[in-house]
């Protein structure tokens, strides 16, 4: 199968690819959307894959309410299938089969550096007959995180690894002020990639409405600090595009 990555992806694509973005609500999957929009890809819906009971997005924890508040303020219709580890993948290639039904052949992947993931990636999409794009494929980690800054999108980080970040980690912007503090330390990956720690959007220049956390309080379990959401609304964007 043949999969679009990052050496690609500046080229224009026609506008007979309809694809989904799978999401999490976080930092790289919302970079990936982004170029996908600025390639030319047209993205029906947003993939959301949910805790067994339903109730929190599977990768990062955070409520599923949230995160379909989110993509109400990107404008963007969610599809949220919940799964738990013993069928997860199979109802993910359930899903995005009954995604190509309405006309979508193509999926958008934030994945960066992980291979093991990109191959789990490569196989479902091959199963449910769609093709995958990664558009930030082995590229710089530094690079992207500039790219997404510069670009005008905030993300808030809501998960932290306790053996890397205390408390006060959880909440914070992600900025240049954030990146340079991570590579001050060197003992984490900028983007996260190993899972030190997780992030939610909350505004950028492909929101048309900003999604702003009006209850939240700090939670510890797992090994992980959690910015526990417990309230959002929408109200107009500070960074989206006008033009």
């Amino acid at each position: 199968m043949k999969t679009e990555t990052a050496g690609t992806a500046p080229q224009k694509v026609k506008q007979t690819v309809r694809a989904f973005a799978s999401w999490s609500g976080g930092k790289d999957g919302c970079l990936a959307l982004y170029r996908a929009l600025k390639s030319g890809l047209q993205v029906s819906y947003l993939l959301n894959m949910l805790s067994e009971d339903g109730t929190r997005s599977a990768s990062h924890g955070v409520p599923a309410s949230v995160i379909a508040r989110q993509a109400e303020a990107l404008g963007i219709p969610i599809v949220q299938r919940a799964a738990g580890r013993g069928n997860y993948e199979e109802v993910f290639i359930r899903t995005v089969t009954e995604l190509k039904a309405h006309g979508v052949n193509s999926g958008i992947f934030g994945d960066i550096d992980f291979n093991a993931h990109r191959e789990w990636i490569e196989n479902v999409c091959r199963k449910a007959g769609v093709t995958p794009h990664l558009p930030l494929w082995e590229e710089s980690h530094r690079k992207l995180m500039e790219e997404l800054i510069d670009a005008g999108f905030e993300p808030i980080v809501v998960a932290a690894k306790t053996s890397f970040f205390g408390k006060e980690t959880v909440g914070k912007t992600v900025d240049r002020s954030f990146l340079s503090q991570l590579e001050a330390r060197g003992d984490v990956t900028l983007c996260g990639e190993a899972g030190e720690y997780h992030t939610l959007v909350i505004d950028g220049p492909i929101f048309r409405k900003r999604l702003e956390v009006t209850e939240a309080r700090v939670v510890t379990r797992n090994e992980h600090h959690f910015l526990e959401i417990e309230g959002v609304r929408l109200s107009p964007s500070k960074k989206a595009r006008t033009a």
